[in-house]
């Protein structure tokens, strides 16, 4: 028997169940929840149910017990349990009969619920008050919640009921409002970092201010996760933790790799960024945590280009003021933009996806080249760069080139030297009105719609009432300007356009040639990315090439 109580006495507890707090005063992070229910012990105005929401890890559970100690304590000191007393000591080895932790998850029916009900009406046998803590109370079904309702409601005074949830949106409006409900946030990097580095030293484990760093970021506000990451890396090595070895440990590429590849991004280094890739694959890091820091740190760059100064306190932290410093002007918004959607959507494809080496691989050579994407997006990132190029001054526009000066007449030629003479001194015809006469474009299609095909005429009758075609002159000229290219293509035929012509001209009196024309947006076509472009590379023609084949 010796031997084997010894045995049971050297069994590892887990670091987060060992460091659980065991008053509010050692909860961290949460001093606006704890607070109130100190006052609230010490004031005897206690509610007769609760309801904890928050993330995973915040410390609901943890204050559940803390409360369930605290009100049945002989001994309460300024709100928080003496945890000496034979009440506290029984509820913290779970002989407590009288305050019972339910899992709603797996006790979600409403028998379940009818035979609690039955068990809460009798007093407690050893400790003042009956206390029952369900956790993940968004699992119980809707007829276990309405088994539920009117004991909340109306109690025994012996009995207390303390509801722990992540996901609030489940809970019946019903429950929510027989409750005071108390809202658990994430708990800051910070306060995780200080009580990793406090948890290490009691356990004698040596780590750096870094590695606690990386350890508190990864925890993404969860004081539990983050405790059992520390003790995943401990476990490992008795080495010194530092943060290459919690990369190591944890099977991620870690910031400098992830800003490696982002700097191959900014150089178009597409080599460079597969190699890597191949590096980190071949070592056995996980892809999707690749992806998720890359994104992490597109975030970043991002938050810092558009909000320099306040975007400071959003950062993930994942990393350093001098390597963010150092990428930050190789990127424009518009191009972080387009990476952190193209890493958005190779993230958000790793659930149904056959290979997730291949997909991260086609994401690095679109982030290297960005010519593969004519979406708006990746047009968008590109005529960003030239626009801030060209604005910084760290490229300069060709100058236009000459024109050759004009060919002098040559000496054996004197007919075309005479025909020309002639041209010149000809008399110049006025130049013709551009109004049209009243009436002149419903004359035109009553004169044209008999003589085109069905289809045809069928725009033209419709475009007297809903403007889809509109006539405009410009001396001899008649332009037709169609709001559709479909219609373009139907009114733009030879036939058509012949037709036009003979009778354009025996109404305005005068030969007239006519053009069907598609009308451009109501800026002309300004404001889209391709056109926007296609106006740079006719601006500048030696900076920036449009592939005419890809249009």
């Amino acid at each position: 028997m010796r031997f084997i109580r010894m045995a049971v006495n050297a069994v590892y507890q887990a670091l987060y169940r060992k460091y659980r707090p065991q008053t509010f005063d050692d909860v961290v992070g949460q001093e606006s929840i704890t607070s109130v229910l100190k006052s609230q012990l010490m004031g005897g105005k206690l509610s007769h149910a609760y309801l904890f929401t928050g993330s995973r890890g915040t410390g609901k559970t943890t204050c559940s017990k803390i409360l369930a100690k605290a009100v049945n304590c002989e001994h309460p000191v300024d709100g928080n349990p003496c945890n000496c007393c034979a009440s506290c000591r029984s509820i913290d080895d779970g002989s407590c009969t009288d305050v019972l932790e339910i899992d709603a998850a797996s006790n979600n029916g409403v028998d379940n619920v009818r035979s609690l009900r039955e068990d809460a009406i009798y007093a407690p046998a050893t400790v003042k008050r009956r206390v029952y803590i369900i956790d993940e109370v968004h699992m119980l079904s809707m007829s276990a919640f309405n088994a539920l309702l009117k004991i909340i409601e109306e109690p025994p005074a012996h009995l207390m009921f303390i509801l722990a949830t992540t996901e609030l949106h489940k809970v019946p409006a019903t429950i929510l409002s027989r409750c005071q409900r108390f809202s658990f946030r994430r708990i800051t990097p910070e306060d995780i970092a200080s009580r990793i580095q406090y948890v290490a030293y009691e356990e004698g484990i040596r780590i750096d201010e870094d590695a606690a760093n990386i350890l508190a970021r990864l925890a993404d506000g969860a004081m539990r996760d983050g405790l059992s990451l520390l003790d995943q890396c401990a476990s490992s090595t008795n080495e010194m933790l530092t943060a290459e070895r919690v990369y190591q440990c944890l099977g991620i590429a870690g910031a400098k790799k992830a800003a490696e590849m982002l700097e191959a991004a900014a150089q178009k280094d597409t080599k460079k960024a597969l190699t890597l890739l191949s590096e980190q694959y071949l070592e056995g890091k996980d892809l999707a945590a690749l992806v998720d820091e890359l994104l992490s740190l597109c975030r970043d760059l991002l938050v810092m280009k558009i909000a320099p100064h306040s975007g400071k306190a959003m950062l993930s932290g994942i990393c350093t003021d001098e390597e963010t410093s150092r990428l930050l002007p190789k990127f424009t918004a518009g191009e972080l933009l387009r990476l952190t959607k193209l890493l958005q959507e190779t993230a958000s494809g790793f659930q149904k996806s056959a290979n997730r080496r291949i997909d991260v691989e086609l994401c690095l050579v679109q982030m290297c080249d960005p010519s593969l994407n004519l979406d708006p997006v990746s047009l968008n990132a590109r005529l960003t760069r030239i626009e801030e190029d060209l604005a910084s001054g760290r490229v300069r526009a060709a100058a236009p080139a000459e024109e050759p000066a004009p060919a002098a007449p040559q000496a054996d030629l004197p007919e075309q030297a005479e025909a020309e003479k002639q041209k010149a001194s000809a008399p110049i015809e006025p130049e013709k009105s551009d109004e049209l006469p009243v009436g002149f474009w419903t004359d035109l299609v009553m004169r044209v719609k008999p003589e085109v095909s069905g289809s045809t005429g069928a725009y033209f009758s419709l475009s007297m009432d809903q403007k889809m075609l509109e006539p405009r002159l410009s001396g001899n000229r008649l332009d037709i300007l169609c709001d559709d290219a479909f219609v373009k293509s139907q009114v733009d035929d030879a036939h058509t356009k012949e037709v036009l012509t003979q009778k354009a001209s025996a109404l305005l009196q005068r030969q007239i040639t006519v053009r069907v024309l598609l009308r451009s947006g109501l800026d002309g076509g300004k404001s889209d990315p391709m056109n926007r472009l296609l106006q740079k590379g006719k601006e500048y023609p030696d900076i920036f090439h449009i592939r005419e084949d890809k249009r």
